[in-house]
């Protein structure tokens, strides 16, 4: 396994890349792109395969250049209206065994110069999945409460995303959990520093911030009736 995967390059290759987003600047650059980017993330993960199993043995970490669990550099500018062609981020995706794409149940890591962190959770889960976990809310509150205030998971992670205004249709305008029915994402963040990502201790740090997301996950997983 390899000590250190990230390092000042890493960063510093991002930062430019922001400063540079064209097809022509990445493409001089493109060998930094694979010796500071792609190829330690690739090696990251390969070793986080060996890992998960030890939180659980239905998340997957696939260190393939495509299709795999790291996300592509390519943006999609299709219906958005910034046209850069490159993400200046490293995003990392281990989900769940039965998911096909990044609003599956997974845990993730995000490295970006000064907004580092690791993720666990559900983002943009699709109606089917939203109804279910607002459902598990509401016929086991308790449960939920329990993973949503584990004093570990609270004291590294906090809960964020985007939410509807009002209660979604369905569901009690005054039950007591109503804010957390108008969640549109079930997605925990534990921010990490630069100087996190460029440790030879990262991964045991992943897996320890990931380890402490169980309880949150675990719940999420049995809304949806998936194995946890």
């Amino acid at each position: 396994m390899t000590d250190r995967y990230f390092t000042k390059q890493t960063f510093t290759f991002l930062s430019s890349l922001a400063d540079n987003n064209t097809r022509a600047w990445f493409e001089e650059h493109k060998r930094d792109y694979e010796n500071f980017v792609r190829s330690p993330a690739l090696d990251f993960i390969a070793d986080m395969a060996e890992e998960l199993p030890a939180i659980s043995r239905h998340f997957r970490a696939l260190p393939k250049k495509v299709g795999g669990s790291l996300m592509r550099v390519q943006r999609d500018t299709r219906f958005s209206p910034d046209k850069t062609p490159y993400k200046t981020n490293i995003g990392i995706h281990f989900r769940h065994e039965v998911g096909k794409d990044v609003h599956a149940p997974g845990y993730y890591v995000h490295i970006e110069p000064g907004e580092c962190f690791v993720g666990v959770g559900l983002w943009r889960p699709d109606a089917d999945a939203l109804f279910k976990i607002r459902e598990a809310i509401v016929k086991n509150s308790e449960s939920w409460i329990k993973a949503r205030e584990d004093k570990i998971f609270c004291k590294y992670f906090s809960l964020e995303g985007d939410a509807l205004a009002n209660a979604p249709r369905g569901f009690a305008r005054d039950h007591p959990l109503v804010e957390d029915l108008k969640r549109k994402d079930f997605i925990g963040l534990a921010a990490l520093s630069n100087t996190d990502v460029t440790s030879k201790d990262f991964r045991a740090l992943a897996l320890q911030r990931f380890k402490q997301g169980g309880p949150y996950m675990h719940f999420l997983c049995e809304a949806l009736e998936l194995r946890f």
